[in-house]
C-alpha cells in the first residue's frame, strides 16, 4: 500500500493494520517517508485518535526500533514505574529503594527534566561522585546484585519515538492522548520488567490538566503494557500544588532522604506509600491486606534507607550520603524568604509557576543544552489549606544569583493564591487503578 493510501485510510477514520503503520513508521526512521507526510498522518490521528490495537501497533514497532534490555538473566520479579512529569516529583528516589528491601527488583531508566518539571537523573547527579552512565551489562548486573539500578535513557532506546516526538512538538499533536500512550509505553517496554506502576500526575503542573484526560491516558497506558504480557497499575495523583515541600535538585534529594528516615511532608509520604504498595502488589511480594504494613516496616525498620546507601554507593556516590549529606551538599549561596503580604488561607500554589520559579533560578532547563545549578531552588512552608498571617514565611527562595533572586521572589508570591476562609486541601492520590 501506498505512504498516501494509510494517510487517506487513517483520514477516514479506519483502522490502519500492524504493517501499515510500520511501513509508516519505519520509512520515516529511515527517511524515505517525508516529514510532511508523517506529520498529515499524526494530525489525521489527533482528530480521529487510534484504536486500542494501533497504540499497540505503533508501540511495539517504535520498541522494537532500538536498543531492547533483557532482564530475564537476573532472578526475581523486576519492576519499574513512570511518572508523567510533576513539580518537585523525587518518588523514585523513595519508592525504588523501599521495594528493593522489600525483595523486588528495581531497575529502571529515567529521564532528565526540561521545563518546568524535573527529571530523576538531574537530582541523583547532583550527589557528588553519583554516575547515571550505566552499560547496559554494568546496569543488569547491578540490578541483580543489590536489587536497585537507574540510569539514564540513550539514544539507542526507542529511537522511532524520538525522531517522532520532534515531529509532534512543532506540528501542535504531542496532547493526543493514544500517541501519549505509545510514546511513553514504548521507552517503559525496551526494558523487560515483569510490572511497571504509572504515577500519572493531574492539575495545574501536570502536563494532564484534568482528571478525565488523565485516567483516559492512564488506561490506555494500562492497556498496551497488559497488550504486551506486563502487569500494570496506574496510580492518578495530584499536581495542582507541587509535591512535598522541597522543589529543585539537591533540596529533593534530602527531602527523599527525610522521608526514608520517617521525617517527610504528609502528601509526598502517602503518595511514595501507595505507590511502593501498588508495586509490592503488582510484583507478587503482598497482597491488599498486607502490602501497608510491609512497606511501614521498611521505612520504620531502616532497610530502605539501608538500600538507598547502597544503592547510591554502587553508583559511585559517598557510602555515607544519607548520614552526612549536609557534609556532601553545598547549600546555596542566597537563602531568603518570601512573605505573605496579607491574612487567609493559602487556597491555591500554581505548581507550574512554581516549577518555572526554579528553571529560571537554574535548577530546570528552558533548552536540552542548558546547564543545570544542583543547590537551586525553592522550599515550600506553606502549603494548600495552611492559615497565613500577613508576614509570616511563604516559601525559602534557595539561589546564587542576587539578580534572579531579587526576580523571582515576586514571582513566587505570585504562585500562592488566598481565601478569608479555611480551605480543603487537594487529594493527593485521586483514584488508584
Amino acid at each position: 500500500m501506498r505512504i498516501y493510501d494509510i494517510i487517506l485510510k487513517k483520514r477516514n477514520g479506519l483502522e490502519n493494520t500492524r504493517s501499515e503503520i510500520e511501513e509508516l513508521v519505519m520509512g520515516y526512521v529511515k527517511g524515505s517517508v517525508p516529514d510532511y507526510q508523517m506529520t498529515a498522518w499524526l494530525m489525521a490521528v489527533y482528530f480521529n485518535h487510534l484504536s486500542p490495537g494501533e497504540r499497540s501497533y505503533l508501540t511495539h514497532i517504535m520498541l522494537n526500533s532500538g536498543e531492547r534490555i533483557d532482564l530475564s538473566s537476573i532472578e526475581g520479579i523486576k519492576v519499574d514505574k513512570h511518572s508523567t512529569g510533576g513539580v518537585g516529583d523525587k518518588v523514585t528516589l523513595v519508592v525504588g529503594p523501599v521495594v528493593a528491601s522489600c525483595g523486588l527488583v528495581f531497575a529502571k531508566l529515567s529521564g532528565r527534566g526540561l521545563g518546568h518539571t524535573g527529571g530523576t537523573i538531574d537530582k541523583l547527579e547532583s550527589i557528588p561522585g553519583f554516575t547515571t552512565s550505566l552499560d547496559a551489562d554494568r546496569f543488569k548486573r547491578q540490578a541483580s546484585r543489590i536489587g536497585i539500578a537507574i540510569a539514564g535513557q540513550t539514544a539507542e532506546v526507542a529511537p522511532a519515538d524520538k525522531k517522532i516526538y520532534a515531529l509532534r512538538d512543532v506540528t501542535a499533536t504531542v496532547e493526543e492522548i493514544s500517541l501519549i500512550a505509545s510514546s511513553i509505553m514504548s521507552k517503559k517496554l525496551a526494558i523487560d520488567s515483569d510490572g511497571i506502576l504509572l504515577d500519572v500526575k493531574t492539575g495545574r503542573g501536570a502536563f494532564m490538566k484534568n482528571f478525565e484526560d488523565a485516567r483516559e491516558l492512564a488506561l490506555a497506558m494500562i492497556d498496551i503494557g497488559e497488550r504486551g504480557g506486563k502487569k500494570v497499575g496506574a496510580v492518578i495523583s495530584d499536581m495542582d500544588q507541587p509535591l512535598g515541600r522541597m522543589v529543585g535538585n539537591s533540596l529533593e534529594v534530602i527531602e527523599a532522604i527525610e522521608t526514608l528516615k520517617g521525617n517527610g511532608p504528609a502528601d509526598f509520604e502517602l503518595l511514595c506509600q501507595v505507590i511502593s504498595e501498588r508495586m509490592l502488589i503488582i510484583g507478587g511480594r503482598a497482597d491488599e491486606q498486607s502490602a501497608p504494613g510491609i512497606v511501614k516496616d521498611a521505612i520504620d525498620s531502616g532497610k530502605a534507607l539501608a538500600k538507598f546507601d547502597g544503592f547510591v554507593a554502587a553508583q559511585g556516590g559517598p557510602t555515607d550520603f544519607s548520614t552526612n549529606y549536609r557534609k556532601y551538599l553545598s547549600p546555596a549561596g542566597i537563602i531568603e524568604e518570601v512573605k505573605a503580604e496579607r491574612d487567609g488561607f493559602v487556597s491555591g500554589i500554581d505548581a507550574e509557576g512554581v516549577g518555572l520559579v526554579c528553571m529560571r533560578l537554574g535548577a530546570g532547563r528552558k533548552t536540552k543544552e542548558d546547564v543545570i545549578d544542583p543547590v537551586v531552588g525553592v522550599e515550600l512552608v506553606k502549603k494548600i489549606g495552611d492559615r497565613v498571617a500577613r508576614g509570616e514565611t511563604l516559601a525559602i527562595i534557595h539561589g546564587n544569583s542576587r539578580e534572579l533572586v531579587e526576580l523571582e521572589k515576586k514571582a513566587l508570591t505570585e504562585t500562592f493564591s488566598f481565601s478569608s476562609g479555611e480551605v480543603v486541601p487537594p487529594p493527593t492520590v485521586h483514584e488508584v487503578l
